[in-house]
């Protein structure tokens, strides 16, 4: 079977793992690094529930292939806390993952972590995002159960806190 090892930093720790050529990061994360908090909603880059950071920026990891993330720093669900207080030590949490908590926006949270890495990659860029903003960076994720009014809200709280640096 062929293959190869891949390198990679997820959320802070090196990791290096054994893929196909087909294998996507998603893959990657789930099945052979176990952070199960990065969903496969639809597995076509169509709903959002896979949203991890690359190098900070948000992507789909369902329709990114493991190759293409060699060397690369990758950031899930479960890192993104670690990654805030790394930034700001006073907090437990980012502050979007507390807002989730305080507007009910989280519900059955299969789309919580897709849509709390997007909120947040959406708040470094924009720290004080309108509520158009806010539902643009979220137009591609899906959601069946808050009605998408809570999700807003709770990105909307974050920005508007006043913090010099939601980053």
């Amino acid at each position: 079977m062929a293959g190869t090892l891949l390198q990679l930093t997820v959320n802070g720790h090196p990791q290096t793992v054994w893929i196909q050529d087909k294998t996507t990061l998603l893959e990657v994360l789930r099945d052979g690094l176990g952070f199960t908090g990065t969903k496969n909603g639809c597995a076509v880059g169509q709903c959002g529930t896979c949203t991890v950071w690359i190098d900070g920026v948000s992507r789909l990891s369902c329709i990114t292939l493991a190759r293409t993330v060699e060397g690369r720093t990758v950031t899930t669900v479960e890192g993104l806390a670690d990654w805030w207080r790394e930034r700001h030590p006073e907090d437990v949490y980012h502050p979007l993952q507390s807002a989730f908590v305080a507007e009910g926006a989280v519900q059955c949270g299969f789309c919580t972590p897709g849509m709390t890495m997007a909120g947040a990659a959406l708040l470094q860029e924009i720290p004080h995002p309108d509520r158009e903003e806010i539902r643009e960076a979220l137009g591609g994720h899906l959601c069946r159960c808050t009605g998408y009014e809570q999700i807003i809200r709770a990105v909307a709280a974050v920005g508007d806190r006043g913090k010099e640096d939601v980053r």
